[in-house]
């Protein structure tokens, strides 16, 4: 199995688990979605220099997780292909911010290297609570949703589109890729002309391919809106599971859940 051909299955593994029938599945895909808004802009509301006050609410994405039945391995794998961007977002924050922060006896940390954290690990709670909101609803009833909150009809089928055809688009690369190994007489690296050529004929390839996906869903009857073939409506569970989340989430933002501990535990008398 080449290197694509693994990388289409981990990104399946979303949809496998989106057809389960899960505590979260059950859910309108509309309570899922705000919640989950609520969360990343919670997330992202905290100050560059905060670290411990986002700590508490890796809760949310790790119970989600454990009650959609998501594998965290499958989640962490994902997780870490789009972590290059986050990356060098803070990349260079410990040279250009080298003001002395944190102490830790002889070990002294600078206010860099705690804003770069505050990336990384802000980067991770988006990204996980993104994945989870896919894996326990699916790409279709997440842009079924977003339809609904207002978002433009064009935006959501163009979205599910990017994500179905990605799938194609690796398929048709990975036997491209294959058919290159197979003519290479069992040589491990392929040269630089070789990979310009699969490019090519892969944009080719996809045009084509797009043209004939096109055809066949026009003749099927496709008029510009996805289908799906559950429909939700939202229940007293959905509205308790969104006030009951939100209200959380904004409460530990309003109160440093960390800090307070720590002053209630200084208090105690020894």
């Amino acid at each position: 199995m080449n290197p694509i051909d693994r990388a289409l299955l981990e990104f399946r593994a979303l949809d496998v688990v989106a057809a389960r029938s899960s505590g979260p599945a059950q859910l309108d895909p509309r309570a899922k979605l705000l919640v989950t808004l609520v969360f990343i802009v919670v997330v992202v509301s905290f100050d560059r220099y905060q670290v411990a006050s986002l700590l508490p609410l890796t809760v949310f994405p790790l119970a989600m997780a454990i009650w959609g039945v998501v594998p965290l391995q499958a989640l962490a794998r994902k997780i870490a292909l789009a972590a290059p961007f986050a990356l060098m977002v803070g990349l260079f924050n410990p040279w250009l911010d080298r003001a002395p922060m944190l102490d830790f006896g002889a070990l002294q940390i600078s206010a860099g290297w705690v804003s770069f954290a505050s990336i990384l690990l802000r980067f991770v709670l988006a990204m996980s609570a993104a994945l989870i909101l896919v894996a326990t609803t699916g790409i279709n009833a997440v842009a079924e949703a977003l339809s609904r909150v207002g978002a433009p009809r064009a935006f959501t089928t163009q979205l599910v589109f990017l994500y179905r055809y990605a799938f194609v688009l690796g398929e048709e690369a990975s036997h491209m890729l294959t058919a290159a190994q197979l003519r290479g007489r069992g040589r491990p690296a392929i040269r630089f002309g070789v990979w310009v050529n699969l490019i090519g004929q892969l944009l080719l390839r996809a045009f084509e391919r797009a043209q004939r996906i096109h055809l066949a869903m026009l003749a099927r009857g496709f008029d510009g809106e996805m289908k799906l073939a559950r429909r939700f409506q939202w229940s007293r569970a959905d509205t308790r599971f969104t006030l009951l989340c939100c209200g959380t989430l904004v409460l530990l933002r309003w109160i440093d859940l960390p800090q307070a501990l720590g002053q209630f535990l200084l208090r105690i008398p020894g």
